[in-house]
Order: C-alpha cells, then sequence, then structure tokens
C-alpha cells in the first residue's frame, strides 16, 4: 500500500500533534499500516506534542531560535490562500526563523504582505540577504528588502554566497550600528566557495553563517561548522533535503525501524533531526510552500535527537542505499 506522509501519520499516530506531518509527494513510502516502528514513533511523539520545540542559542547573543525554519527560495511567488496558511500553521508550530532573499523572485514581497496580514512578525525571526556588487548598489538592494519586508528592524542580513563580501559587510555593520538589523552574516550553497568562506569566518566577527548540509552532503561537517562552533557563530542550514535527493534516495522505502528512538515519523523528520542535533547548528531552514510541510517539518523540533552514535547510523544507513 502507498501511503504519502500525511497519510501516513495519521493512520499511524492518530493523534493530535501539532507539529505531526503530511504529505512530502516526494517522500511517499511503502509502509504496512501497523507496523511496530510506526505505533513506537506515534506513541513518542504522542508523549512529547505539548512539549516546546527546541530551541538553540544564537552564540554572539544567547537569543534562542526553534531549530526548524522555513526557506522560501522557490513557489513564493504571489500572496496565495495556500502560503497564507503555510505561514500560519508554521508559526502555530512554535516555528520563528523565515529565511528568504532578493533573488528569490517574489518572495520578499510575499512574505512581506502575508506576515503583515497575519499580524505575525512579533513572532517571527525575518531573515534576508544581499547579493549586489558595489556599496551603492548594495544599499539600494537592502533599501528594497525593508520596503517589501515591510519591517524595521530585520532580524538578520547576511551577504548571499559572499557577492563582493567585504563591500557589503561594511555596509550592513552600519545597519547593525543604527538599529537597523540585529544580525549579520554570510552564506554559501556552494562547496566551490568554501576556502573563501572560511576565510572571511576567520577574519570577521559574524553572527551567522548560513551554508548547505545535508545527510548525504556533510562536506560542511569536515571544517566549516566546527570552524562556526569555536568562533562563536551560529550556523543556519539551506538544502537541508540535499535538493530533493535524499526523498528520492528513499521512494518507496520504510522508516528504519531505529528511527523510532528519535520519534521520527516521516523521512523529512529523520533528515532533518540529523542536521539540528549537530553542535554548530542553530536552525536549518527547509523550503516549505505547503501547510503539511510545515507540519510534518515542524515536528523535527521535537521529541529525542540523535546522539552522535545514532548519528553516524544514520550516515551509514544513507550511504548504503
Amino acid at each position: 500500500m502507498r501511503i504519502d506522509r500525511r497519510r501516513w501519520v495519521l493512520a499511524a499516530a492518530s493523534i493530535p500533534l501539532a507539529g505531526a506531518g503530511r504529505a512530502h509527494a516526494q517522500a511517499a513510502a511503502v509502509v504496512p499500516p501497523a507496523l511496530p516502528v510506526e505505533r513506537l514513533a506515534a506513541e513518542r511523539l504522542g508523549e512529547s506534542a505539548d512539549a516546546q520545540p527546541l530551541r538553540k542559542a544564537v552564540p554572539s547573543s544567547g537569543e534562542l531560535l526553534p531549530v526548524v525554519g522555513l526557506g522560501t527560495a522557490r513557489r513564493y511567488d504571489e500572496p496565495s490562500p495556500v502560503l497564507r496558511e503555510t505561514l500560519g500553521r508554521f508559526a502555530a508550530a512554535g516555528g520563528s526563523v523565515v529565511d528568504t532573499a532578493p533573488s528569490y523572485g517574489n518572495a520578499e514581497a510575499v512574505v512581506g504582505e502575508l506576515v503583515e496580514a497575519a499580524g505575525l512578525r512579533e513572532r517571527l525571526f525575518v531573515a534576508t540577504k544581499v547579493g549586489a556588487e558595489g556599496r551603492q548598489a548594495g544599499r539600494t538592494q537592502i533599501e528594497q528588502s525593508f520596503r517589501r519586508l515591510r519591517t524595521t528592524p530585520i532580524d538578520l542580513i547576511a551577504v548571499h554566497n559572499l557577492r563582493d563580501v567585504d563591500t557589503q559587510l561594511k555596509t550592513l555593520r552600519a545597519l547593525k550600528d543604527d538599529g537597523r538589523i540585529r544580525y549579520v552574516g554570510i552564506t554559501t550553497s556552494f562547496d566551490s566557495q568554501y576556502a573563501d568562506f572560511e576565510r572571511v569566518m576567520r577574519s570577521e566577527r559574524l553572527d551567522f553563517i548560513q551554508v548547505d548540509y545535508a545527510l548525504d552532503n556533510r562536506t560542511a561537517g569536515e571544517r566549516i561548522l566546527p570552524l562556526a562552533h569555536e568562533r562563536g557563530m551560529a550556523a543556519m542550514i539551506n538544502l537541508p533535503f540535499g535538493r530533493g535527493r535524499l526523498f528520492r534516495a528513499v521512494q518507496g522505502k520504510a522508516l528504519p525501524e531505529w528511527a523510532a528512538d528519535i520519534g521520527c515519523t516521516s523521512w523529512a523528520q529523520l533528515f532533518l533531526k540529523y542536521i539540528v542535533s549537530h553542535e554548530a547548528v542553530v536552525c536549518a531552514i527547509p523550503g516549505t510552500a505547503k501547510p503539511e510541510h510545515a507540519l510534518d517539518n515542524a515536528a523535527a523540533a521535537r521529541g529525542a535527537m540523535p546522539d552522535a552514535a545514532e548519528r553516524r547510523r544514520m550516515e551509514r544507513f544513507v550511504d548504503a542505499l
């Protein structure tokens, strides 16, 4: 019997868990409806349903953020009812970090409109980026972000993919000093930039770094994440599902029985718990444009987290697929 994430959780758990999931279409799994792993995971998630999501501290300030956020790189083209519900469900499930960028089409404007209309601004941590060449172009883009997001201050602005990083960091520091933004950072999603990324991490004082990291893409865990931990920088993780590779790799497969040990009732939760259990990671930001995905992802911030031995088991499992 083929069951998508929503029906899997509902049939196996049958509990009113705000963080329980529905469908990632690409994560459909062949799972009999009464396997012990399903029942055990449902029981453990049920026990933690009323618990607050795991939060981690931003090293530079001590501010606590929920470990599962929401990315807007795709499908945030217009303020639809689906996106309105997605943001609402995300916030209701205890989510806070919403990540966007000027290069994500109309996403900044859509987020700004929906957040304002729903009165969610005080509950959210809004992050965006600057990706421009030159001081004036950077300032123009940043001012546009303030208008589109309809908020001052913006919680975090990071230099996108290191573009003109030295120039843009100077501008961001001035904005932080003026109280218009709260945190400064840098981002990349390309391993070809890792050497330059490390250089900036070593030479600059940054509140956040954002990097690609996934259960099947662990290169950032070798040097960048340990360096972030050493330097007191909060690591935010993009592409936590490996650009969809992880879902494709497990298509049609049942969760392993040991997934119940960490309360996972979906593949997305397993993938995200691996990410957010890393000591340097403060938040993962999976792209999320459907309410059911927001709820499913949010469940990964609750319940048990994998320890070092369980993380190694997860790595071996994925490497063998």
